[in-house]
C-alpha cells in the first residue's frame, strides 16, 4: 500500500476513534505496541487530541486555555443563587466551619464524619460533599452540603474518602481510598460502587489533575515518590513515573495549554515539571519550605502555590509558611508572600471574582485570606487542622473534584 493511502487511513481512524496510527518508512506500529521506554523506567503514552475529548465531556472551549471558562465573572446559572461561603473541613474536630467572605467571620459550624479531610463540589455543582475518610477505621463516609442553604444532609458509608474527583463525562466519582492504594469508581449521586481499579505500585495515592481531552487523569503517589496515570476509557494504569528527586508529591495542576503537568512536592520545597503525555519530568522549579497546594489565578496567567511550612507530614505551628506566584508564561516565580510570624498554609482556593486566595492554616488552626494583588493576610481562626477548604461558588461549567479543580 502507497504512503499516501496509509496516510488516509490514518485520518479515517483517527476521525472514528482518536487512534492515532505513526508511518516510519511505509511501517505501521501494531495497536498496544509500545517500543520506547525512557530514561527514568516511564512508560510513555499517547493522548489524543483535545479536539477528540472523552465521550460525553462538555467540549473544550479553548484549547490555548483550559481555563477559559473559570475566569472571573463566569458562574454558571447553576450556583448563582448558592450562599458565598468558605467551607473548611477541620481534620481533628470532626467538623466544618463556615465563614462568610464578606465579614471574615466564621457563621456555623457542624459535624460530620470522623477525620473531614476536603470539601468537594459535585460535578453538576449542585452538591458540596465533605470527605470524611475515619484514618484507619472502617467508618468512612461522604458528607452532602446543600450549597443553597450550607447546611450538611446525611452522610453515606464509603470506604476510605481520602480526596473526591469526579470523571470529566460526569458519570462517576472517583474516590481516592489512600490507605488501600485503590480508586473506587461511585455513582456521582448515591455514591453506590461502580467498579474498583488497584493501584498496588502507588503507595499514598493523592490527588490528581487531569487532561485536555478528557481521557487521562494523573495522580501523585505521596509514599512512592511517583505518579501514575489512567486511561478513563479503559480504567486502566498506563503509566508510571518515578520522580528524579523522589520525595513526597501532593497537589497537581495542568499549565492553561494543557501540555505542561506542575507538581507539587513537599520535601525538595517546590514544583515538578511533568510532559503528561510522555510521563517524562522535564525540570524543577524550587518555590518554599513544604510545597503543597496548587491554584490557577482567574485570569490564568499565574499559579499560586502554597507552601506549608514543614517538609514532613505534621509540622509544628507557625513555622517558615508562604505562599509562591509561578509565572505560566516563564516558570519563574515572581512573587512570594510569607506568612506574618509564620504559619502553614495548605489547600483552598480562589474567590470567584480572583481578588482573594484562601488557604487553611493546617497547623495553625487558622484560615489565610491573601489579597491576590499586594500579598497581604487576614488570619480566621477556625477549629482543629484544617484541612482542604472549599470556596463557593466558584466560575466554571463542572467540577472534576478536589477543592475546586473547575472547568
Amino acid at each position: 500500500m502507497s504512503k499516501s493511502r496509509w496516510l488516509q487511513l490514518a485520518l479515517v481512524l483517527v476521525a472514528v476513534g482518536g487512534v492515532v496510527v505513526v508511518l516510519r518508512g511505509g511501517s505501521q506500529s501494531s495497536p498496544g505496541s509500545n517500543p520506547l521506554v525512557a530514561a527514568n523506567g516511564a512508560t510513555p503514552t499517547t493522548t489524543a487530541s483535545p479536539a477528540a475529548v472523552l465521550p460525553g465531556m462538555p467540549p473544550v472551549v479553548d484549547r490555548s486555555d483550559l481555563y477559559s471558562e473559570t475566569a472571573a465573572g463566569k458562574l454558571s446559572d447553576v450556583v448563582k443563587d448558592d450562599l458565598t461561603r468558605i467551607y473548611v473541613p477541620n481534620r481533628a474536630d470532626g467538623t466544618v466551619s463556615v465563614i462568610d467572605p464578606a465579614t471574615k467571620k466564621v457563621v456555623d459550624t457542624f459535624a460530620t464524619g470522623r477525620d473531614p479531610q476536603h470539601v468537594t463540589p459535585s460535578w453538576d455543582l449542585k452538591t458540596l460533599w465533605v470527605n470524611n475518610n475515619a484514618e484507619g477505621r472502617p467508618d468512612g463516609t461522604i458528607t452532602p452540603i446543600d450549597p443553597h442553604t450550607g447546611k450538611p444532609g446525611k452522610s453515606i458509608a464509603v470506604d476510605d474518602p481520602y480526596n473526591l474527583y469526579f470523571t470529566p463525562d460526569g458519570t462517576s466519582a472517583v474516590v481516592v481510598a489512600e490507605a488501600f492504594k485503590r480508586l473506587d469508581f461511585r455513582d456521582p449521586h448515591s455514591m453506590a460502587m461502580q467498579s474498583s481499579l488497584a493501584t498496588p505500585s502507588c503507595s499514598g495515592i493523592n490527588h490528581a489533575d487531569f487532561t485536555m481531552d478528557g481521557r487521562f487523569v494523573i495522580f501523585s503517589c505521596e509514599f512512592s515518590g511517583s505518579l501514575v496515570k489512567i486511561d478513563l476509557t479503559s480504567k486502566q494504569v498506563v503509566g508510571t513515573l518515578n520522580l528524579s528527586g523522589g520525595g513526597m508529591p501532593q497537589d497537581l495542576r495542568a499549565s492553561p495549554d494543557g501540555r505542561t503537568f506542575y507538581v507539587a512536592e513537599m520535601t525538595r520545597g517546590g514544583i515538578y515539571i511533568i510532559d503528561p503525555d510522555s510521563m517524562t519530568e522535564t525540570g524543577f522549579i524550587p518555590v518554599g519550605t513544604g510545597t503543597h497546594g496548587l491554584y490557577p489565578s482567574r485570569d490564568g496567567r499565574t499559579l499560586y502555590v502554597a507552601n506549608r511550612g514543614s517538609a514532613k507530614v505534621g509540622g509544628p505551628p507557625k513555622g517558615p509558611g508562604s505562599v509562591g506566584v509561578l509565572d505560566f508564561a516563564t516558570n519563574k516565580i515572581i512573587a512570594t508572600w510569607p506568612v506574618p510570624g509564620g504559619g502553614s498554609p495548605d489547600m483552598g482556593g480562589v474567590s470567584a471574582d480572583g481578588k482573594t486566595l484562601w488557604l487553611s492554616g493546617r497547623y495553625d488552626n487558622v484560615v489565610y485570606a491573601i489579597d491576590t494583588t499586594s500579598g497581604t493576610y487576614t488570619i480566621i481562626p477556625v477549629g482543629t487542622e484544617p484541612h482542604g477548604l472549599c470556596v463557593w461558588p466558584q466560575p466554571g461549567r463542572y467540577s472534576l473534584g478536589h477543592t475546586g479543580n473547575m472547568r
